[in-house]
């Protein structure tokens, strides 16, 4: 999890408990069997696609319209808190895992039962469903898609430091000396006179191209940045998933993981942290100053938009337990609590987790659908992009993923971990501090 979620976590822990009146909300101007939906998202490339849903979705309930609004990640989930507490927030919005426990625990969004006609859960990838299942055993979200993690590369970079794309596609990683993903790492790295990493004489102090680019410590979750290798250690972040009690921080496994990757910054192969703050990873990629980004499949439009760039993408680097691994993640749609057109709401998200949403939303090749005909769909749509997106869907076919760690008290966990992990990344403390932060999380379920 990135720096601008945990902030808009720990804003949505101050959020008090609510008693939403009966009606408000949204910008709805008819009965509750009419009138406009106001429905709120956070990515501009989605929004072309959605807004062919919602004419859709209009065409089949005369009297009902969608008005979309989007916004910016940060501007999103402050306004979208604002709305809460003032009681205007949108009718529906886009919902993350990482957000909904609060919004459950605040009694600010709808359970979805007896609200959202019946709909069939099996039709969603495995596992997508389960995690908008609070812990009262209510559901407070349709799955819209789904995201796995890879490695997108620059292929010239690659071809010139003498590297196959088939060497990339069958990395492998271990935390003492991280295998031929650290190898390919330090030759892909390349200082101002034009040494490699992995070269003699190489100053590690004026790095023209990093090896592996840095999107920050990762907080709580690491999606991005450590996920996908520390969890091929057969650690995980909780006892169970999803609604853990214990974290798992003080695992050796863990904290070896994290100084290796700690030790990338240290050899000269990846930035450091202090220099990626207000930076763009993407940007940077895009700018020939980094060979390697791990990120997900919700970029791939940002990374194959690059004019510049012969794109790769690869798989995440097999594991000491002889697996690749990548978070599993899903976002959904739910409803506000003080929506006054609750019937409308109810309708707009069933056919946001329909087959007939999903399947226009893949055909737009920004993102994976939930839906197995969706995910087709974009299959098909990235080809036609000159995109190989195999890298991400593999994870799903191979089973490799695990699910977003999902608790209570995200907020707060974040407010612990986020300080915690940019002190190990840099310099400041070592990985064994990690265990003193895993007994403050740990301590908010006792």
């Amino acid at each position: 999890m990135n720096r601008k979620t945990t902030r808009v976590l720990a804003t949505l822990a101050a959020l008090p408990l609510l008693t939403v009146a009966a009606c408000g909300g949204g910008s709805n101007d008819g009965a509750a069997s009419g009138g406009t939906i106001d429905y709120w998202l956070w990515d501009a490339n989605q929004q072309p696609a959605y807004q062919k849903c919602a004419d859709a979705f209009a065409a089949k309930n005369p009297g009902l319209k969608v008005k979309i609004t989007q916004r910016g990640w940060d501007d999103y989930w402050s306004t979208l808190t604002t709305g809460f507490q003032s009681n205007t927030a949108p009718d529906v919005f886009t919902d993350h895992l990482s957000k909904y426990p609060e919004f459950v625990k605040n009694k600010v969004i709808l359970a979805l039962d007896g609200v959202v006609p019946n709909v069939d859960t099996a039709q969603y990838a495995p596992g997508l469903a389960d995690l908008w299942v609070a812990q009262d055993g209510k559901r407070y979200g349709l799955p819209k898609d789904w995201d796995t993690i890879a490695l997108f590369y620059n292929k010239e970079m690659v071809k010139d430091a003498g590297i196959s794309e088939d060497e990339m596609k069958n990395l492998t990683w271990n935390p003492s000396d991280g295998g031929t993903y650290e190898k390919v790492i330090a030759k892909l790295t390349v200082d101002k006179n034009g040494k490699h990493g992995d070269e003699a004489g190489f100053d590690k102090g004026n790095v023209a191209v990093y090896g592996l680019g840095l999107p920050g410590s990762g907080a709580g979750n690491g999606q991005t940045e450590w996920s996908y290798f520390t969890e091929t250690t057969g650690w995980t972040h909780t006892d169970k998933n999803p609604w853990g009690t214990k974290y798992n921080y003080d695992d050796p496994r863990f904290q070896q993981s994290i100084t290796w990757w700690k030790g990338l910054i240290d050899k000269g192969y990846m930035p450091t942290l202090e220099s990626t703050v207000g930076a763009s990873m993407n940007d940077n990629f895009g700018a020939g100053k980094s060979a390697i980004n791990a990120n997900g499949s919700w970029m791939i439009g940002s990374y194959s938009g690059y004019k510049d760039v012969e794109l790769g993408i690869a798989p995440t680097p097999v594991g000491p337990e002889g697996k690749r691994a990548s978070m599993f993640n899903g976002l959904a749609d739910s409803i506000f609590a003080g929506t006054d057109n609750k019937e409308g709401a109810g309708k707009w998200v069933a056919f946001l987790g329909s087959k007939d949403c999903q399947d226009l939303v893949g055909q737009a090749g920004v993102v994976f659908p939930a839906i197995g005909t969706g995910v087709d769909a974009a299959k098909s749509a990235f080809e036609t992009k000159g995109v190989d997106v195999t890298a991400f869907t593999q994870q799903v076919d191979e089973k490799t993923t695990f699910l977003f760690p999902i608790t209570d008290n995200a907020a707060d966990i974040n407010a612990i971990m986020a300080p915690a992990m940019d002190a190990v990344l840099s310099g400041k403390a070592g990985a064994d501090s990690l265990k003193a932060a895993n007994d403050q999380v740990n301590a908010l379920f006792k």
